[in-house]
């Protein structure tokens, strides 16, 4: 009697609701961002004099390459005008990621572009605001929230330490801010020159992440991620160049030094050419530390989920390899030992 092939367990699961109870941190995520165009229709009906429609704000979410991609945000950005608004995008993103088996978040929150384009908001009204969400949903579905200050890099030195500062200083107000980074344009806003500034961060006691290697190419990408490693970054966002660089993936294998890797936001803003050609399995097989993130998630029709079904589905990872993405993302969070220790175990017993 011929025996029947073994069947293998994955094949009895499905995976997508297996991924979504995963326990699991998203660490690269703008609030800004996370409006979707049902939250831009009832911001503009809040604030334009001729509102949005479904369809037109949708239209705003279509684009073709970085630049674009900054205009749409920008045009987003734009209709957040009061304390409440953030306050009602900042509870309608952390049940978002709850509903995805996100756990803990560290988010980026656009301190620089408050700053230099709405000056009648009060930073402190701001956070205000954002805190009385963050707590509520905490309380509602258990999913933790950190903050990142974002300054725009291509703003300059002065207004970066403005920010900076400034987070330093509200840090003992809301403890909740964790870290700064620099994002915008990489190619107009080198790392380097802000060096002491990141110093200056750390030493009172800020977390320091890093954008780099998304959107300046195979020639300059590789010498941004390591001017971003030269100046302290504990965190790369995105580091898609590193793959051109065999040095650089080296360094970064060697120091384990956390990527968060992007792969809808690549392939979105045209920083990737295709799905093919992103190096998410190299980096992976490789040894460097990859954690998934989402980025801006409406403008490129995805979610934290949405990247993990695609990574598993698209580059064959394994459910044990997607377990390691999810620890990753625990492990390079800012979160406590503590912390860590429990949420680590929680995907070990995931896995059970």
């Amino acid at each position: 009697m011929a025996r029947r092939p073994k069947q293998n367990p994955q094949d009895l699961i499905d995976i997508p609701t297996w991924l979504r109870g995963l326990p699991k941190a998203e660490l690269h995520l703008h609030l800004e961002g996370t409006v979707t165009p049902e939250t831009l229709v009832e911001l503009s009906r809040r604030h334009d004099l001729e509102p949005l429609t479904l369809e037109t704000a949708r239209a705003i979410y279509v684009y073709s390459d970085f630049q674009a991609f900054l205009m749409a945000f920008k045009a987003v950005s734009e209709r957040l005008q009061t304390p409440e608004d953030y306050e009602f995008i900042t509870y309608e993103m952390i049940k978002a990621l709850a509903a995805q088996g996100v756990v803990h978040a560290e988010v980026y929150i656009s301190w620089g572009i408050l700053l230099r384009f709405k000056p009648q908001l009060a930073i402190p009204s701001i956070m205000d605001a954002v805190e009385r969400a963050r707590l509520r949903a905490e309380a509602e579905f258990g999913t933790t929230l950190y903050w990142l200050i974002d300054a725009v890099r291509h703003f300059g030195l002065e207004e970066a330490a403005t920010v900076f500062r400034l987070a330093a200083e509200l840090r003992l107000i809301y403890p909740s801010i964790i870290g700064i980074g620099i994002g915008g344009d990489e190619a107009r806003g080198p790392a380097e020159p802000f060096r002491d500034l990141y110093a200056e961060a750390k030493a009172a006691g800020l977390r320091l992440t890093v954008h780099a290697g998304e959107s300046t190419g195979p020639v300059h990408g590789p010498a941004s991620i390591w001017s971003a490693i030269n100046i302290g970054a504990e965190r790369i966002g995105h580091g898609l160049a590193a793959q051109h660089d065999a040095d650089l993936l080296s360094i970064l294998a060697e120091r384990q030094i956390p990527i968060e890797i992007n792969v809808t936001s690549n392939l979105r803003t045209g920083c990737c050419e295709s799905l093919e050609a992103h190096p998410v399995r190299e980096y992976f097989e490789g040894g460097l530390f990859l954690t998934l993130n989402s980025d801006d998630p409406p403008m490129f029709g995805s979610d934290l989920l949405g990247e993990y079904i695609l990574v598993q589905e698209q580059f064959a990872f394994s459910l044990d390899e997607m377990r390691e993405f999810a620890a990753n993302s625990i492990e390079a969070s800012f979160l406590p030992p503590e912390r860590k220790l429990k949420l680590m175990a929680d995907v070990e017993r995931y896995a059970a």
